[in-house]
């Protein structure tokens, strides 16, 4: 995942907090998160101005995201292809590389029972995360969905286990139906009422794209937060802000950028032309970024 904009935060006590209006006005803003798939990357975002806010100190202006798709890209796999192993390798290396808040895509929580899912829920918080998505497509099945009971019980699962480790991680709790039925906004919308009554944080159905039908989420779901997944231009964070979105992200999106400029420049070079190469980043600013960081 991978974006940024204004205000918001991305810590669980403070999601939860219904203190004095005026001073919760700052947590009622939309935040938005990047998800850079690498740790140059992570560096970059943080030199663009990715960082902490200093007041209050549990909030944050901007936070970082792994995504399944990008990292594994990055290593020359297909999506979900990755094993839990090497996802925990990557998120350490994430939350080691900057001093901000990272949410883990932990794509299904690589276990169908619930039990599955918080053993393997606390080794994720382990690696330093602030927030850990929980999906649910079936493992080696990926057009099928868990049913409700069954995906309401492991992010139940997801829930106690965070609590157990006594860390202050956001679970949040993710259907995948639009993807496969982009129709299905009824059954997307009971799944996220059921995962928010089941203690999930932050709801997200990535494929919803309707104002229509980003409003009523966050009205079923309230007061809890909606991620709205943008994967292109048609919308600002302002218009999502306006109907109710606190948290926003991009998934695969800079990586589906970055792959996309590469391969079509490889394709130009392949035809003898190097137009593709105009327009880069100097090297030079990239090794004032990462000498920042040694």
């Amino acid at each position: 995942m991978s974006e940024a904009t204004s205000e918001g935060e991305f810590n669980r006590s403070s999601h939860l907090n219904q203190g004095d209006p005026d001073e919760s006005h700052d947590r009622q803003k939309t935040g938005n998160i990047s998800h850079p798939s690498q740790r140059g990357l992570l560096h970059s975002a943080e030199s663009l101005g990715y960082r902490k806010r200093a007041h209050p100190p549990t909030s944050w202006l901007f936070a970082l995201a792994s995504t399944s798709t990008g990292f594994a890209w990055t290593m020359g796999r297909p999506d979900y292809a990755m094993t839990m192993n090497h996802v925990l390798g990557h998120l350490r290396s994430l939350c080691e590389a900057v001093d901000l808040p990272v949410n883990a895509d932990f794509e299904s929580g690589f276990a169908a029972d619930p039990d599955g899912v918080a053993a393997n829920v606390k080794l994720v918080v382990k690696t330093g995360i602030a927030g850990v998505s929980i999906e649910d497509r079936k493992l080696g099945d990926l057009s099928n969905l868990y049913d409700v009971s069954q995906s309401v019980d492991r992010i139940r699962a997801a829930r106690s286990a965070i609590d157990a480790t006594g860390e202050d991680v956001i679970l949040v709790a993710r259907t995948e139906g639009l993807l496969i039925d982009s129709g299905a906004i009824t059954r997307a919308i009971d799944k996220l009422v059921a995962f928010a009554d089941a203690g999930a944080d932050c709801l997200y159905a990535p494929g919803v794209s309707k104002k229509e039908d980003i409003a009523a989420m966050v009205r079923a779901v309230a007061p809890k937060p909606v991620n709205i997944l943008v994967m292109g231009p048609g919308s600002t964070a302002k218009e999502l802000e306006d109907i109710g979105v606190r948290r926003i992200s991009v998934g695969g999106a800079l990586s589906l950028s970055g792959w996309g400029g590469m391969v079509a420049a490889s394709e130009k070079l392949k035809a003898g032309n190097f137009e593709g190469l105009g327009g880069a980043t100097s090297g030079s600013q990239l090794n004032e970024i990462f000498a920042k960081f040694e």
